[in-house]
């Protein structure tokens, strides 16, 4: 009874983020945000209903359903100064705000001393090289977080030399995404040596990096990467410039690599000539299940390639992206024959191609069979006059990458299904918030609309 007694005593006490963010406004004579005061009053609640941690506090800036007061490095400090150390708090998201390098020298500060925090969200900060430079050295004795998103903060050739250098000393941090954040040759080929040794790195994301030159050497350097990291389950390598050449050595590496399930070559230069060496490894690598060829042009001989590995040779690739690849009907045709002899590939999205009425036929027979799932595809068939014509659906493997939905569930299978695929693989971060039995405090706490892949979405 006193036990009990005193544990709902605590929680009252950790449930006073509102009034104690008021009080520090108020001591520190600062401007009160009343977005963050909603936020924390969402979070106050949910304490005192018994969840006692695995709260992630949202305040993302690019919520139009209700109104938003963005976060300046000066309210991030008290935010920092209340958060620090609250057991209930293990996740913290705060992208599209104005932290600038000031507020990332109080998150390094919270990275210091907050010891429940696994994940952090700084993604389009206006975070410079000093503001990386500070929050990678604050890394260094981190021993708590697991996923940080530093996402289109510039931080620049310099900033990520520092975090390359904090790699080689924390090993506790297993997903790092430094995707659009200007990075150069040197900082990239710095990850692709530093991650030759680290063993705690599960995802990275290097997409579009600042590159010059045709030597692809950022390219070579990650490819010996992959033969001697056997950790590495994720990666990202959007707009490398990657060419036939690049793919043919980071196919080469894949006969070795054993770990690697999730590789993203998107947005590059890859023709139908490239996909004959992932056709040909594919037949031997038993451990990719989700490749991104994306915004690539492949076209029809790229895609029978592809469809011959998986027809007759790969048991293993679970979800493939061809998104505008310049593929015509019988490219699409032969992907889809695929899929009705290999009962492990289940995921394919084909938008942005050249839909003919023998490819409109084709998927949405494989759909009526249950051959394939409506959301494991970006494709609803329906009928105009006695014809199958093809819609768009807003599924993908990563399509709330950057924005969320008006509607629906922002983390919902269908339009997630990449990393969604490797929960098994990434239980501390692939969906973090499910695996640390975590509650969400989120922005918008809508029902899903019945028709939600239908539904106006808007981009942020």
């Amino acid at each position: 009874m006193v036990a009990s007694v005193w544990e709902r005593q605590a929680l009252e006490a950790l449930a006073n983020l509102q009034e104690d963010y008021y009080n520090l406004c108020m001591e520190k004579h600062r401007k009160i945000n009343h977005f963050i005061l909603r936020i924390l009053q969402e979070v106050d609640e949910e304490i005192k209903k018994g969840v006692e941690k695995g709260i992630t506090v949202n305040i993302a800036g690019n919520n139009r359903l209700i109104p938003v007061e963005r976060v300046t490095g000066e309210d991030f400090w008290i935010l920092s100064k209340l958060l620090k150390n609250h057991p209930c708090i293990s996740g913290l998201d705060v992208r599209y705000n104005l932290l600038s390098d000031v507020g990332a020298y109080y998150a390094a500060k919270l990275l210091q001393k907050q010891l429940y925090l696994i994940y952090l969200n700084l993604m389009f900060n206006d975070i410079g090289p000093d503001g990386g430079e500070l929050i990678a050295k604050a890394l260094r004795k981190n021993t708590t977080l697991k996923y940080l998103r530093m996402t289109g903060n510039k931080i620049e050739n310099k900033g990520g030399m520092f975090f390359a250098t904090m790699l080689q000393i924390n090993s506790s941090l297993e997903k790092l995404d430094l995707g659009d954040c200007d990075l150069g040759m040197q900082s990239v080929i710095a990850f692709a040596t530093v991650l030759t040794q680290n063993q705690a790195i599960k995802g990275m994301n290097l997409n579009r990096p600042i590159l010059y030159g045709e030597q692809e050497e950022s390219t070579i350097h990650l490819s010996h990467m992959l033969k001697e990291n056997h950790f590495l389950v994720e990666l990202h390598l959007c707009k490398h410039d990657i060419k036939n050449s690049g793919l043919q050595q980071l196919c080469d590496a894949l006969y070795l690599n054993s770990s690697l399930r999730y590789l993203d070559v998107s947005c590059n230069k890859i023709t139908h000539d490239g996909m004959v060496y992932l056709a040909d490894v594919l037949k031997c690598n038993t451990t990719l299940e989700v490749i991104d060829l994306s915004f690539n042009r492949i076209e029809n001989a790229g895609a029978n390639y592809l469809s011959e590995t998986l027809t007759s040779y790969n048991r293993s690739l679970k979800a493939l992206s061809v998104v505008s690849n310049n593929i015509e009907g019988e490219g699409l045709v032969a992907l889809s024959k695929s899929m009705k002899t290999n009962p492990t590939f289940s995921n394919i999205y084909i938008w942005g191609n050249k839909f003919d009425e023998a490819t409109c036929v084709a998927y949405s027979d494989l759909i009526k069979m249950s051959y394939l799932k409506p959301d494991n595809t970006d494709v609803e068939p329906f009928v105009v006059d006695g014809r199958v014509y093809l819609a768009e659906l807003s599924n993908g493997l990563k399509k709330h990458y950057y924005w969320t939905p008006t509607y629906g569930e922002a983390y919902g299978h269908s339009s997630n299904a990449g990393t969604l695929k490797l929960e098994d693989s990434l239980k501390n971060i692939g969906s973090m918030l499910q695996s640390y039995n975590c509650f969400k405090i989120r922005n918008c706490s809508f029902k899903k609309h019945e028709n939600t892949n239908r539904s106006f979405q808007q981009t942020y």
